[in-house]
């Protein structure tokens, strides 16, 4: 094999940020290989931004085809990844900067989240042009500022992975007559729980966009999963299983978490939202609720995520990160800079970081649930929850309130919220 010829003074550095995500090695591996062909040194920065916001130049691997060509389907990520930020470290985002130039790199290429994209921008926008700069969206979440039809890499195999483990605890709950309630990843959004949920036929699926922007509390959680045991049970079930996404703790009321023992605080003395164990909160509360009606109900909480972030990924994520590698780099030796990439109709289609920025807030926008909608619409006809046509249905009210020790008007007016 005949190697390409480096091009010196052209070299490509490749940062992973954020948290694992299914398909991070087949972008390298094909951002790699073909930078390479093209006469580009790479290079992969070690732990995302940890080392080089500290002014650490240390922590570098050179790429190559042969150590990269066959690492496109496996999981996690060969150069590491890291949360850290530069802009929550002194100095930090001057010394990327330095740590950049000092390693001569020429085009940059981040692989994260929003938070990484958000950095990307300011990076971008720092540098001037100096350094060619492109991001490539990665996310189980799926919440990125994309369009709505394209999936950020690693959700896929996430919903699938997750699919496999719900249908396992689906079986179990049948078997043992009790309830599961899963609590699943995704910050602020309800993408993967729902995705998860509607693959596997769970019971229900609860997600942060059904509510809208308004708080809620904790009793409009209970009262949604009380009302599906009760009337899982009116047709001879005592099992099931409920998915709650974990972005529902950021409309919680804060004022009536704190009435919750082993809840953590930050140093300014907010509640860590992050360490809120959701499910079993709602375990506990629902459980009582139940109980006051004279309905028992055996739950157990559950939360499934970090199993499915450095899983290797399916042919789907493994097809489309060697897509988004390809095209990365294409992007760049095309003279492009401050973009991050999609594949649209099998076309790379880069997205100008300006309109992924929120120009009000600064911050990148959220693509959230889109709850008007036939796929949306069919998720919900498959769920068993109780609804306002079961409350107004006479017959149906008197045979959910002989489940408990109500009546049917007393129960018709207790679930009224849902």
């Amino acid at each position: 094999m005949v190697q390409p010829k480096i091009r010196k003074g052209n070299r490509l550095a490749i940062l992973v940020g954020g948290g694992p995500a299914p398909g991070i090695n087949g972008v390298i591996s094909a951002a790699t290989i073909e930078a390479i062909n093209q006469g580009i040194e790479v290079i992969g920065i070690r732990d995302g931004f940890r080392w080089i916001s500290q002014g650490d130049t240390d922590h570098v691997d050179k790429l190559t085809i042969e150590r990269t060509s066959r690492i496109y389907n496996t999981g996690g990520s060969r150069i590491g990844i890291s949360r850290i930020s530069p802009l929550s470290t002194p100095g930090g985002l001057k010394n990327t900067i330095k740590c950049l130039k000092k390693l001569q790199v020429k085009y940059l290429i981040t692989i994260g989240g929003d938070g990484t994209l958000y950095l990307a921008t300011r990076l971008e926008k720092e540098l001037k042009g100096s350094i060619k700069i492109v991001h490539v969206p990665k996310t189980i979440d799926n919440n990125m500022p994309i369009p709505g039809y394209i999936p950020t890499f690693g959700f896929e195999t996430a919903r699938h992975i997750g699919t496999g483990l719900v249908h396992h605890l689906m079986e179990d709950a049948k078997t043992t007559r009790r309830w599961y309630f899963v609590v699943t990843m995704g910050r602020k959004t309800g993408h993967l729980a729902l995705g998860i949920g509607k693959a596997s036929g769970a019971t229900l699926t609860i997600i942060p966009e059904e509510f809208g922007k308004k708080k809620i509390s904790l009793k409009d959680i209970t009262t949604i999963l009380e009302g599906a045991i009760i009337k899982r049970k009116l047709i001879g079930r005592e099992d099931g299983v409920a998915i709650l996404a974990e972005g529902i703790t950021d409309m919680l009321d804060e004022k009536e978490l704190e009435t919750l023992t082993d809840i953590n605080h930050d140093e300014h003395g907010r509640i860590r939202l992050s360490e809120v164990d959701l499910g079993q909160v709602l375990k506990q509360q629902t459980t009582e609720a139940l109980k006051d009606k004279g309905v028992i109900s055996r739950i157990v909480d559950t939360t499934i995520g970090y199993e499915l972030r450095s899983a290797p990924p399916i042919p789907f994520d493994a097809s489309y990160t060697r897509n988004l590698g390809y095209s990365a780099v294409k992007f760049l030796l095309l003279g492009g800079s401050g973009a991050l990439i999609t594949i649209q109709k099998n076309k790379k289609v880069p997205i100008p970081f300006e309109k992924v920025l929120n120009r009000r807030t600064d911050k990148v926008n959220v693509r959230y649930v889109d709850i008007n909608t036939e796929s949306y619409e069919v998720a919900q006809k498959y769920m068993i929850k109780l609804t306002r046509e079961d409350l107004d249905d006479k017959k149906e009210l008197r045979e959910l309130a002989a489940l408990t020790n109500m009546k049917p008007a007393q129960f018709k007016a207790y679930f009224s919220t849902i």
